[in-house]
């Protein structure tokens, strides 16, 4: 899943859509988060932009995520992607990971579009 649509699902922010909601709340979906969110997230909360427990990996761990973790075939795939619109580099690394992995990704960012991906929302 993308980092905005994990991080909405679990501060129950409204912007989530209903059937993002519906899937991540669904204890059968198996629900993905990338290490690539976790490295966004870290970073945006040491630079004050971002509020998150310390304990966030338990936290995602007790709510039954899994993690994903990122590998040379991810990064491999990020040079397939065309430069486009989208020009954040984690995007394009979450991008690059359903490609390779064969995923749909919850994401409310249409621009991933672009990229051929099944996107959830």
């Amino acid at each position: 899943m993308d980092t905005h649509a994990l991080l909405w699902f679990l501060e129950g922010v409204e912007d989530l859509s209903g059937t993002a909601r519906v899937t991540m709340e669904d204890r059968d979906s198996v629900l993905l988060v990338s290490a690539a969110s976790v490295w966004e997230i870290a970073i945006k909360s040491s630079l004050g932009k971002l509020s998150v427990p310390d304990d966030l990996l338990g936290e995602l761990d007790a709510q039954g995520f899994r993690f994903l973790d990122v590998s040379p075939g991810h990064a491999w795939e990020v040079r397939r992607l065309s430069m486009g619109t989208h020009k954040d580099p984690f995007d394009r690394l979450l991008a690059a990971q359903a490609l390779y992995e064969g995923l749909p990704i919850i994401s409310g960012d249409a621009q991933l579009d672009e990229y051929g991906i099944h996107r959830h929302w």
